[in-house]
């Protein structure tokens, strides 16, 4: 008898027709002779409709009090689900995350799950039950609810699949799994068959929305598959996995996990070095002209800009011919842009610096591949491809699996579409 986990994202559970739908796919699983476990985010757009009616009351909520109301939403999820699967005759029983055993640490907002104690899940399972658990929270060493931060869900469904120790978790959500880029830019993007977990962090930190990075982070610390699907099909989606998994997968003549592949498709798949393409529109771009070029600069500046919790992205310092002053570029999300420009004018008067200047108006498009590294060429051939288009490249970063230009805001789609023309990513099945 297998342990299935499945995840249902809001737009899944949207409307009680939906969460019927849901509630028969879970007992068909479950009549097949399976235990399974559901993990459910609020319905639609429950969390949002909640914060704005926190700010009806409140400009200044308390993290505790704010935490109690957020974590209502899937509560209400998980109770419709167990009462639909119950009125089609499938035993079933809701739990909070706290019910269920998620222990988080004694931070409010965006915790870390620490632990998963396992006795009311198994206790459910052990009658029988389909066990209904509310995604995004958990309780902390008071017994206080805590949330997990938003598109936390996810991170809930692959902690309780790695405790349980399920051999996939099933994530379902309004996409039939992660492509090329977005088929909204690019009609022929593909969908892949398989992503490794470094890959499908680097484009979900990048602006890919089809998977909360934090689950990732948790699924390759536990070596738990994540297959990605649609709640509107039965369709196989996205394996994400780690690259040996991959290998064994793409080398066996099985069908490890169902992912059919023929040997050719294989071969081909293997050989690709861009695995997908990501654009982030919600950036902007800070300069500090003229800082002295010294030592010790560099960590005033980001120290200043960590104190005040703002996360810096790209960096990128150029040097004056005479040698002794320099220009800092950087990027951060564009809600933090006014907070950080206000501390990079305050640090740049403390260091003598010119003049500080932003920008609102840049994407940032990337590319994210594995098989980067060792396929030399694969920078230039982007920065050609931009360039014939005459689409001019502000900042540029790389690492071993991904290469980032941050390029003028009204250029982003435009750049997506040719890079995938560029790297052929439409044409390998």
């Amino acid at each position: 008898m297998a342990i299935i986990v499945h995840k249902y994202g809001g737009t899944s559970v949207g409307t009680p027709e939906k969460i019927k739908q849901v509630a028969r796919r879970v007992k068909g699983v479950r009549d097949k002779g399976n235990e399974v476990v559901v993990i459910v985010s609020a319905m639609g757009h429950t969390t949002d409709e909640l914060i704005d009616l926190m700010h009806q009351v409140t400009s200044d909520s308390d993290p505790r009090e704010y935490d109690m109301l957020v974590s209502t939403g899937e509560q209400v999820s998980a109770a419709l689900l167990a009462m639909a699967l119950q009125d089609i005759g499938c035993p079933a029983v809701s739990l909070t995350g706290g019910q269920a055993g998620v222990v988080t640490e004694d931070i409010y907002k965006k915790a870390r799950i620490k632990d998963v104690k396992l006795d009311r899940i198994k206790g459910g399972l052990k009658e029988g039950k389909v066990v209904v658990i509310t995604g995004f929270q958990g309780v902390d060493s008071k017994g206080d609810i805590i949330t997990i931060g938003r598109g936390g869900s996810d991170t809930s469904a692959v902690a309780i699949a790695a405790a349980l120790k399920a051999e996939v978790c099933d994530i379902y959500t309004d996409v039939d799994g992660v492509y090329t880029t977005d088929p909204r830019i690019v009609p022929t993007a593909r969908k892949l068959k398989y992503i490794s977990y470094e890959e499908m962090l680097e484009l979900a930190s990048l602006g890919a929305q089809v998977l909360h990075p934090r689950s990732v982070e948790c699924a390759s610390i536990y070596n738990m598959v994540i297959h990605l699907r649609s709640s509107l099909k039965e369709d196989e989606g996205t394996y994400i996995m780690s690259p040996e998994r991959i290998e064994e997968s793409l080398d066996s003549s099985s069908t490890e996990l169902g992912v059919a592949r023929d040997k050719e498709a294989a071969k081909m798949e293997k050989k690709e070095a861009v695995r997908g393409i990501a654009l982030d529109e919600n950036i902007a771009k800070i300069g500090i002209l003229k800082v002295p070029d010294k030592p010790g600069i560099a960590a005033k500046i980001f120290g200043a800009l960590a104190a005040h919790k703002i996360n810096v992205d790209m960096i990128v310092q150029s040097i004056h011919s005479a040698g002794t002053q320099a220009d800092m570029a950087f990027t951060v999300d564009r809600p933090d842009l006014k907070k950080a420009f206000e501390v990079a004018k305050k640090v740049a008067k403390e260091l003598d610096a010119v003049d500080v200047v932003s920008d609102a108006d840049v994407s940032k498009v990337s590319l994210v591949g594995i098989g980067m590294v060792s396929q030399p060429g694969t920078a230039s051939r982007m920065f050609e491809a931009l360039a014939a288009e005459k689409i001019n490249i502000q900042m540029i970063s790389t690492s071993e699996i991904k290469i980032s230009c941050v390029i003028k805001a009204e250029q982003g789609k435009k750049a997506v579409q040719i890079l995938h023309k560029a790297f052929g990513l439409e044409k390998v099945a």
